[in-house]
């Protein structure tokens, strides 16, 4: 008899996995999975939501299905529709929600009209049917999300302004310097960019909004505001059924949860004290559970010492890359720790006429983290330097920034 395997959630890992064996795949959207890193695009009218579907899984996905309950014992998942699937081996692929901020004027979930966040295919289409040529548009939050909506909302014409509490824009990814730059390429979009600075509530009229209140007490005129201050990992599932969780569901290295029956992968899952939100760790869980659940580990074993050493999952040295679109394009990629500590030794270069800006760090004889932008020829090889772990080789410091990253 073979292994029901149920995964809850349509999106990147969970669709990895289906992609991998055959399971029961429960999707709240309605819609086929898709690529949420391209969501911006769409959203910029570059690419219709067909073109950003992800392959299909070996078993079509089960659209509009949310999981509501998890009966343990029984190994049912109870959804909202009425019907119960059972499973051998669930896998929790919940995925994460957007952080509504603490503003005067949002109270709970319910928004008022013309305030999105920015994280579905239903958000971007929305956010696409309100926006024209003119819009009042402010971005609430300068990270990577933010500064990938302000973009797409400058590209189909509306005033944007982009706020950011930090000192400077994706400050989690970037330093100083390449902060600086991106600041000015986002600017050169036509982006009125306000970093250091605090909303504090938004205003409203008959239930729709029409300006963002700053701390400052300066008011911005707004037709739509998009809330992108974060994400969370997506838990409520996983905490009503007792499992352990903490910042995310706890997960082994093999990704079982407290229930040895019951696996998370993606951005719902928490492993060694992790939460990764990106889609290159989601995918790596993802392959790393189709081994486990393929038999090929010992996933149901008591652990020895001598299967630590032959662990699914080890965790994942997570690359974030980016490109911005205008009249002239800006690509940047950052990866591990970017800011030095007494005793490392740091190779930096700029082309200020290009606006292009490439920074590795080095502790010992490892490369611990880099940023690049503008400039991204040699960021395969140092990938793969970082991603390995290994020793550098014996050169000078700054073959590491030339094109082919001094392999």
């Amino acid at each position: 008899m073979s292994t029901r395997i149920v995964v809850v959630g349509g999106g990147t890992a969970g669709v990895r996995l289906a992609q991998r064996l055959p399971v029961t795949l429960l999707g709240e959207e309605p819609h086929a999975p898709y690529n949420r890193v391209l969501l911006a695009d769409v959203l910029a009218g570059r690419y219709a939501p067909e073109v950003i579907a992800l392959p299909a899984p070996q078993e079509p996905v089960r659209r509009g299905v949310r999981a509501v309950r998890i009966d343990r014992a029984a190994r049912i998942v109870e959804c909202e529709d009425g019907t119960a699937v059972g499973y051998d081996r669930l896998v929790l692929a919940t995925g994460s929600n957007p952080v509504l901020p603490p503003l005067r004027g949002l109270r709970g979930s319910r928004l008022p009209a013309g305030v999105h966040p920015f994280r579905t295919l239903d958000d971007c289409l929305e956010l696409r049917a309100l926006v024209r040529p003119g819009v009042r548009a402010v971005v609430i939050g300068g990270g990577l999300l933010g500064v990938s909506a302000a973009r797409a909302l400058a590209e189909l014409g509306a005033e944007v302004v982009l706020t950011q509490q930090g000192e400077r824009l994706m400050e989690r990814q970037l330093d100083a310097q390449a902060s600086a730059l991106l600041r000015e390429h986002v600017e050169s979009l036509g982006v009125e960019v306000h970093t250091e600075c605090r909303v504090s509530g938004l205003r409203q009229e008959d239930g729709v909004v029409t300006a963002v209140e700053l701390a400052d007490g300066f008011v911005l005129d707004a037709q739509v505001v998009v809330l992108a201050c974060g994400v969370r990992p997506r838990v409520g599932l996983a905490r009503d059924a007792g499992l352990d969780v903490r910042k995310g569901i706890v997960v082994d290295d093999e990704l079982r949860t407290s229930d040895p029956y019951i696996h998370a992968i993606g951005d719902c899952a928490e492993h060694d004290g992790q939460v990764y939100g990106l889609a290159g760790p989601a995918l790596e869980q993802a392959d790393a559970l189709a081994t486990v659940l393929t038999g090929a580990a010992s996933a149901y074993a008591p652990k020895t010492d001598a299967a630590a050493d032959d662990r699914a999952y080890t965790g994942t040295r997570a690359l974030t890359r980016l490109t911005l679109g205008g009249p002239v394009s800006l690509d940047l990629a950052s990866f591990g720790d970017a800011t030095a500590q007494p005793g490392d030794d740091v190779v930096q270069l700029t082309d200020a006429t290009r606006r292009a800006y490439r920074k590795v760090v080095v502790r010992g004889d490892r490369l611990v983290g880099g940023v690049l932008l503008g400039d991204l020829a040699a960021v395969g090889a140092l990938a793969r330097a970082w991603e390995g772990d290994e020793a550098l080789p014996h050169a000078p410091l700054l073959h590491l920034l030339t094109h082919d990253g001094g392999s």
